[in-house]
């Protein structure tokens, strides 16, 4: 719309320049101007008219701008038509040309479709191939997107697959792998297929079975090692024992060796191939396996760096530990009777030393898994427990032979650990304890040793008839005597049999104690010590109470007393030479002061001692026997004439007795001769002073006497080499006196020299002299002759009699 530029007469700002106008006036001329500026600017405003519009419905001169409004669309509508008049000339020219136009339009447009036509015929095909290049260029582009969507998809899954092969093949560290490039890798690159969830969310499952898998391969694993734990223990203490020079028998028997196949990689789960070894003879000998190469590691090392990459290691370690310590546990409990068979105790030290080469492998080739502290405090159990479980089998073992193969396993059981780091010093100290023990036990057995040889003796001395004997004898004991050595056969030694036996079993003794200190790492002063320790125990304790029980034997006869009382002898000149052997064996100097000294001297002397008590007994219990025949007729007139034969047998009995008392030390045969003839003076007084005895005569005086006469003799015939000097008679002369007092009658003489120190009857008691003068009182009066009382000499006599039993008893009085 034109703008319309009002007059200048018209403007109506020139109104105001009248000086005076009333009000309406002015308020008319001022809508006036509100309602023009309103419309200016709706002909001039470009944008939009909310605003304007506003101003004019919100004023009061609605219907007055509605009025201009028109007034100015009347005054626009005029201007246009003023304008199209002038050009109308012009405007129908145009409309001829426009005309005109039309038919050459219309004849073009059927130009054009004839064109079109002819186009459209000619270009069929070429749309027809062109549809189909269209349909084509969508397949291709298509197969392209495809392409590319399985370019994208076929690697994901392809280690899809490749990792459910590993599973399927147990290779779950390589599945672990692929499952981590299949989740960060591949997986990022397919997330618009609907696939890829699927696996995302199968991911944590698929960790979840590797764990399980492996754990369950552990499980298997420890299982295995468990019962293979034995068979590796013994390969240790076999090269153990071949390291350390030792026998590797003690270890177990040999096994055949051969080449185990190699286990696989821990990690790809293959296995690498090995040539096969060319045959060899059988002589050849192969190498032995470590105890390493007869277990597969690799379940362990697969688990842990499972465990280990998904973030629970501290889990594993925890669970790995404490399944081993519950099998530590088992290995440390002892089989049933292990204490009877030395294959139990080889399979317990098997098992506990295959348990620590085990984890001392996994300590060198995993980091953390086991660790030097976890050794040390499983090692220090271990040993607590296996100190407690063999104090109590080796007192229940009795075999010494066992006890000594126990002994050498341990040592190899402590070369065994102590070649991987152990400490074994509590073990080594246990051995000494169980020394102590082997002792006691070889003590027992040497106990049925001396008994057999004690049993087997005939305890007389050893005869040898052909100088292979004799070289034999002088082989097995230190018994030197030139005048034997020149002298013709048969020869006899002093001793009997069981000297020899004796001497050779207690160096047997020393021997097996000798054995047990072996391998100890002992000095030669510690091992002399121990070995002189335990004889002492042997010879004191054992052979002494052997001997002892020996010895108070009721069955033992006189003869073979005094043979044990000889051995005795020899077997105390023995010790000396049994301290040098000892010495030859430890190499420890004889003279050195901290050489213990043997007991075997004064246990000898001591045996002999209690022999020789034993000989005097059985000397008086023979005498017994004797003098037990004795039947005297106490009543009788006058004497036989002779001793009485059961003193007589007696005699001859001790003059036998006593030749084979040669042998015995001079003061144990004078001692055994001296108590012999006290203890017959001290029997034959008792016959006397029986009081079953009331009667006695003369003629029994006399008789008695003769008998007393017969045991001086003996006494005077020196019985035994260098006793006629007297002694053996003072044994009688306590009879002697009391004898000479009645059939001399002297007893003016007694009573005169009562209580004298130079009397003749000094050893005649008064209470004894006393009571045979009443015996012989009774017997005068028993008598039967009637006229014995008228006889002169038999009055004065019994006279006699009672006055000098007034004055005995009258001393006897002034002497209370």
């Amino acid at each position: 719309m034109a703008e319309v530029t009002p007059n200048a007469d018209e403007n109506p700002w020139k109104k105001l320049n009248v000086a005076i106008q009333d009000a309406d006036t002015l308020r008319q001329e001022a809508v006036e101007a509100h309602t023009e500026h309103l419309i200016t600017e709706i002909e001039t405003l470009e944008g939009p008219l909310a605003t304007t519009l506003r101003a004019v419905y919100d004023g009061e001169g609605v219907d007055y701008f509605m009025e201009k409004l028109d007034a100015r669309i009347k005054g626009h509508d005029h201007e246009i038509e003023r304008m199209c008049n002038y050009h109308y000339q012009g405007f129908i020219d145009s409309i001829r040309e426009l005309q005109q136009v039309s038919g050459d339009a219309t004849k073009l447009k059927g130009e054009i479709q004839g064109l079109n036509r002819e186009l459209k015929f000619s270009c069929d095909p070429l749309l027809s191939k062109g549809d189909e290049l269209v349909k084509y260029r969508k397949i291709q582009k298509n197969v392209t997107l495809a392409i590319e969507s399985l370019s994208l998809c076929l690697p994901v899954l392809e280690m899809y697959g490749k990792l459910q092969e590993q599973m399927k093949c147990k290779r779950y560290y390589p599945a672990l792998k692929t499952l981590e490039q299949l989740e960060h890798t591949y997986l990022p690159r397919v997330l618009n297929h609907w696939f890829s969830q699927t696996m995302a969310e199968a991911i944590p499952r698929l960790r979840e079975r590797i764990k399980d898998a492996s754990m369950v391969e552990l499980k298997d694993f420890l299982e295995s090692i468990r019962k293979h734990s034995a068979k590796i223990g013994e390969v240790a203490m076999r090269h153990a024992a071949e390291q350390n020079n030792m026998d590797p028998s003690i270890a177990k028997k040999r096994v055949k060796t051969r080449r185990a196949p190699p286990p696989p990689n821990p990690f790809t789960g293959e296995v690498e191939d090995v040539a096969p070894s060319p045959p060899t003879n059988n002589s050849d000998k192969e190498e032995e396996l470590s105890a390493q190469d007869l277990i597969d590691f690799s379940p362990v090392y697969r688990c842990l760096h499972i465990y280990s990459l998904l973030g629970d290691k501290e889990k594993f370690e925890s669970y790995y530990r404490s399944q081993r310590w519950k099998q530590a546990w088992l290995s440390l409990q002892p089989p049933p009777n292990m204490h009877e068979s030395l294959d139990l105790f080889k399979k317990y030290f098997h098992d506990i030393i295959g348990f620590f080469v085990v984890e001392d492998h996994i300590l060198h080739t995993t980091q953390g898994l086991v660790t030097r502290s976890h050794m040390d405090e499983l090692w220090e159990k271990t040993v607590e427990k296996l100190s407690a479980t063999l104090r109590i089998t080796w007192k229940s073992c009795k075999l010494a032979s066992l006890m000594l193969e126990v002994k050498k396993l341990i040592v190899l059981f402590c070369h065994t650990l102590k070649g991987y780091g152990f400490s074994v010093g509590r073990l080594l100290e246990l051995l000494l304890e169980m020394r102590d023990r082997y002792s006691v036990i070889l003590s027992d057995q040497w106990i049925d040793v001396f008994t057999d040889i004690f049993t087997e003796d005939n305890y007389t001395p050893i005869l040898c008839d052909k100088p292979e004997d004799y070289v034999i004898i002088c082989s097995q004991f230190p018994y030197t005597d030139k005048e034997l050595d020149k002298s013709e056969y048969p020869r006899q030694f002093p001793f009997s049999q069981f000297v020899p036996s004796i001497y050779v079993q207690v160096k047997e003794y020393i021997n097996a104690c000798l054995k047990f200190s072996a391998d100890l790492h002992l000095s030669h002063t510690e091992i002399d010590d121990m070995i002189r320790k335990s004889a002492n125990q042997l010879l004191t304790k054992t052979l002494g109470a052997c001997l002892s029980k020996l010895i108070k034997k009721p069955s033992l006869s006189l003869l073979q007393l005094i043979q044990i009382s000889i051995n005795m002898n020899y077997l105390e000149m023995s010790c000396e030479y049994l301290e040098e052997y000892i010495s030859s064996l430890t190499g420890a100097e004889k003279d050195s002061v901290h050489i213990a000294r043997l007991h075997g001297s004064s246990m000898f002397k001591d045996a002999r001692s209690e022999a020789e008590q034993q000989i005097y007994q059985q000397l008086n219990l023979k005498i017994d026997e004797f003098l037990d025949l004795a039947s005297y007729d106490w009543t009788i007139s006058d004497s036989k004439g002779q001793a009485s034969s059961y003193l007589m047998d007696l005699v001859v009995f001790l003059k036998s007795i006593f030749m084979s008392f040669t042998n015995l030390p001079e003061k144990v045969a004078k001692t055994a001769c001296m108590s012999a003839c006290q203890h017959i003076a001290s029997r034959l007084m008792a016959l006397m002073l029986d009081n079953e005895v009331k009667l006695l005569s003369m003629g029994a005086f006399h008789q008695f006497n003769l008998d007393v006469m017969q045991c001086e003799q003996f006494a005077a015939s020196a019985p035994i080499p260098d006793s006629n000097d007297g002694t053996l008679q003072m044994a009688f002369t306590d009879l002697r006196q009391l004898l000479d007092l009645f059939i001399n009658w002297d007893w003016s003489v007694y009573l005169a020299d009562y209580g004298k120190q130079q009397s003749r009857y000094l050893r005649v008691p008064r209470h004894i002299a006393v009571s045979l003068l009443e015996k012989l009182n009774n017997g005068d009066k028993k008598k039967n002759n009637l006229f014995a009382s008228l006889k002169k000499n038999e009055r004065d006599k019994k006279r006699l009699i009672e006055t000098v039993l007034k004055q005995l008893k009258v001393l006897e009085n002034g002497a209370a």
